[in-house]
């Protein structure tokens, strides 16, 4: 789901950068004052959640891949602020350290898994949550929440692509950056997020939601303020997780939407390769990552991919610890002091 460089025109990308800048604004004022300053830090252990689920690829037949995100999961426990802040961080990273997701796209990709799936994902909890009572209810709301939260950012992702070759095209007729309209997008997007990669995402979040509330005897909305009693179990599952993320290289091919320029044109749909490279894509503005695609140069694919791990998870936690130090002092009563 992490759009690359020159799938989205100049424009899209800006109008969708534009529409996350009140979003975060918003975000990080709430979090600001309604989170005590020395809880901050704990988005900093949401973002490294979230960071490394999307390391764990999951396949699905034809050769495309997928992966949980962890925003719903994260806003149920901290906040739909705080998830956005949390997500948005981990994508950030991904995108200027490892190539994992465009630069440019970085507004649209905040505003598909940072700004939809944690906001819709939290609303549809809080409300089923009030509707389906008892311990396994609020699994089964996080469960639903979390389906539905991942696959509504899917489908505004395939909008975004599905766009492109309707507003933009050369004049020979061919497309200038994402080459597949609607008709094409909207399917080949949902139906892996729909079945797979919509499970994953239930999976991922309704089991580290059971292990944070075994863990520290919360309920959703208290994390906040007593989730501290159950941190060095949480942080002993985030090692645990970073340990397991070879697991993600096990699974083969490209997500859909995410190929390299050079292999665009090879790309096989409905039966017929695509047969060209859009000039906007092989002629666009290009970010050299730092570890592109999690690796190293002289290590295994399975150790870079750990030590990836552990940089975006250590990042993760110090921008939030460095965030958390200019934040303002909060009161229990959720007010600046």
């Amino acid at each position: 789901m992490h759009i690359p460089e020159n799938y989205l025109s100049p424009q899209t990308c800006g109008v969708m950068a534009a529409a996350m800048v009140p979003v975060w604004t918003l975000a990080i004022r709430k979090v600001k004052t309604e989170i005590p300053r020395e809880k901050l830090p704990l988005l900093g252990i949401g973002a490294a959640f979230s960071f490394v689920s999307m390391m764990f690829n999951v396949p699905i037949p034809g050769g495309t891949t997928g992966h949980a995100v962890g925003g719903t999961l994260i806003a149920i426990l901290l906040g739909p602020d705080a998830a956005c802040l949390s997500v948005s961080i981990a994508l950030l990273i991904q995108a200027l350290l490892f190539g994992d997701g465009g630069v440019l796209a970085f507004g649209a990709n905040c505003f598909n898994m940072a700004f939809v799936l944690p906001y819709l994902g939290y609303a549809i909890y809080r409300a089923l949550s009030k509707t389906i009572k008892g311990e396994k209810g609020k699994y089964i709301a996080a469960a639903i929440a979390s389906y539905v939260g991942i696959n509504a950012s899917a489908f505004f992702a395939a909008v975004e692509f599905g766009i492109q070759p309707m507003l933009f095209r050369a004049a020979d007729g061919q497309a200038l950056y994402c080459p597949y309209g609607l008709g094409i997008s909207i399917p080949m997007m949902m139906i892996g997020h729909l079945t797979i990669f919509g499970l994953a995402e239930v999976i991922f979040t309704t089991a580290v939601f059971a292990f944070v509330n075994r863990v520290s005897g919360t309920e959703e909305g208290q994390a906040v303020t007593e989730a501290q009693k159950g941190k060095a179990p949480v942080l002993i599952l985030l090692g645990t997780l970073i340990a397991l993320t070879p697991l993600g290289l096990l699974a083969t091919g490209s997500a859909w939407g995410e190929w390299g320029a050079d292999e665009i044109a090879e790309v096989v749909t409905n039966g017929t390769a695509l047969g060209y490279t859009p000039f906007g894509l092989a002629n666009g503005w290009e970010w050299t990552s730092f570890l592109p695609d999690y690796s190293f140069r002289g290590l295994p694919d399975a150790a870079g991919y750990i030590l990836s791990a552990v940089i975006g998870t250590a990042l993760c936690l110090i921008l939030f610890r460095i965030f958390a130090g200019s934040g303002k002092k909060a009161d229990y009563s959720g007010n600046a002091a």
